[in-house]
């Protein structure tokens, strides 16, 4: 029994989990240090406020309601999602499309009708295959699997 969990743990894709969890933490509490210590109070100081902002509250029939935390919260995550995209994903993406192989057409997959006998024919086909009947090709298809145009 301890052997599985033993297995269980010691899994790459268990340990990459953890460290990412490990790192996605230590990464939010340095953003969320970052929009207390320097964005909160730059929109405090553009709202007129002094400071923090995030104490803000208002009170309704005693009842106080502290938008200033949520305040806070919303400006830590667009500033989080903001430099994953822009740090991590935008890169990746680049790096993915550089080496991103092409995918090979398949010259057959194009399909058209027999204008003798409507049988379904590839389109680069200069020949009916059931009724032996010359066709045009089609241009766009010769195009796409880059081979000559016929005359």
């Amino acid at each position: 029994m301890l052997n599985g969990f033993k297995d269980f743990i010691l899994r790459g894709n268990v340990i990459s989990m953890a460290i990412g969890l490990a790192v996605g933490a230590a990464f939010t509490a340095v953003v969320t240090g970052f929009s207390t210590a320097f964005i909160t109070p730059l929109i405090g100081l553009a709202t007129g406020s002094v400071g923090d902002f995030s104490a803000a509250e208002f009170a309704v029939e005693g009842t106080i309601f502290p938008y200033g935390k949520f305040l806070a919260a919303a400006i830590a995550f667009l500033i989080t999602a903001a430099v994953l995209y822009f740090c991590v994903v935008v890169p990746m993406t680049k790096v993915q499309n550089r080496f991103a192989k092409e995918e090979e057409v398949d010259i057959k997959a194009a399909l058209r009708d027999c204008p003798r006998c409507y049988s379904a024919i590839p389109a680069i086909a200069s020949r009916c295959g059931h009724c032996t009947s010359e066709v045009e090709p089609d241009p766009e298809a010769l195009a796409l699997a880059k081979l000559p145009v016929q005359r």
